[in-house]
């Protein structure tokens, strides 16, 4: 498939650059498989389109402040995103630009509180860097870095939980699993008070989720890898759930990725770690999802492909010209998407 059939008309005033005030004030649209129908309702009504003995899969993965500046032992900085750790003190991170940070080069973090060997390039582009944190690296990072905002963002963020999910938990992520940020704490327990089981588990969002696609054929694109974790209870009531009949509903492109990841050719989701580079495009078999809560998309992204590969392709671009039309809110603190 060309990557071009991926692409959509979007006025740059609809890319959303703050969040709402209340998170659940969001729009949503509730996109029918079956039918194409469109529905326009606010998320703080997501329950309805829920039922008892469904269950509620979330991402609880939290941001960390992964965007540093780095000093250069010959003057000027450096960006270094961190991307995922992969071993003790050593980190996969992008360097911005590349060029400023080659192998052998120690950079210098908070004017000394952290150092940072540069000790290998990736096969993205990106760089191994080795830290050296004597107070430790969490509390360094905490008191330095930065929300790692995307770049179709330019406001400035007053409150940086806003870019975090209310049940984020587990430290890891470059970026956020979106699709969870419309959620109250007061919606999803009203989500369990009718009987709709919610669970969590773990993808720390990296390059795979965010990176652009480069290529002009979808096929020839790859993903990178990202860490996932399916904790044992959540596998278990998870499969519990489809055994019963009733709905798998994930919440964000995040989750589904680890839930079909980490599930058997049968749709049976086995717990456990791992990595996935996995790239879901139409055609695509879904063995472990019935249902999505998701955000609008950029064009020609991966994740409007997974969407369009649950969905179809006619479909979801039809309700993306219609979010259009209606002035929607786009991207990370834009509207939502149920797809049933």
């Amino acid at each position: 498939m060309r990557v071009d059939e991926f692409d959509y008309y979007l006025p740059e005033e609809l890319i959303a650059q703050t969040p709402l005030e209340r998170r659940d004030a969001s729009r949503l649209a509730v996109l029918h498989r079956d039918t194409g129908a469109l529905e326009h309702r606010y998320f703080c009504d997501l329950p309805e389109y829920l039922r008892p003995g469904d269950v509620l899969v979330l991402n609880d993965t939290k941001v960390i402040a992964a965007r540093l500046w780095a000093e250069r032992p010959t003057g000027g900085r450096v960006e270094i995103l961190l991307l995922q750790p992969v071993g003790a003190d050593l980190w996969e991170c992008l360097a911005r630009p590349g060029r400023r940070a080659p192998v052998g080069m120690t950079l210098r973090f908070g004017g000394g509180r952290m150092t940072g060997e540069v000790v290998g390039k990736t096969d993205f582009g990106g760089r191994l860097v080795r830290f050296n944190a004597p107070e430790g690296f969490d509390t360094v990072v905490d008191a330095i870095g930065q929300m790692p905002l995307p770049h179709y963002i330019k406001a400035d963020l007053k409150d940086p939980d806003r870019y975090q999910t209310v049940y984020a938990e587990k430290r890891g992520s470059a970026a956020a699993p979106t699709a969870g940020l419309h959620f109250t704490p007061e919606l999803l327990a009203k989500v369990e008070q009718m009987g709709v089981g919610i669970v969590r588990i773990t993808l720390h969002v990296g390059l795979g989720t965010f990176r652009p696609v480069k290529t002009d054929v979808v096929e020839e694109h790859r993903m990178h890898a990202e860490r996932y974790h399916v904790p044992v209870e959540a596998a278990e009531a998870i499969n519990a759930t489809r055994a019963a009949g009733g709905r798998v509903v994930a919440v964000g492109t995040t989750t589904v990725r680890t839930l079909e990841s980490a599930s058997a050719d049968d749709g049976r989701v086995m717990a456990g770690s791992g990595s996935t580079d996995l790239f879901i495009t139409p055609g695509y078999r879904f063995k472990a999802i019935d249902a999505m809560v998701t955000n609008f998309h950029l064009p020609k992204s991966t994740l409007i492909m997974m969407v369009s590969a649950f969905a179809g392709r006619e479909k979801v671009l039809r309700a993306y010209a219609e979010a259009v039309r209606l002035r929607y809110r786009f991207f990370s603190f834009g509207d939502a998407m149920l797809i049933v």
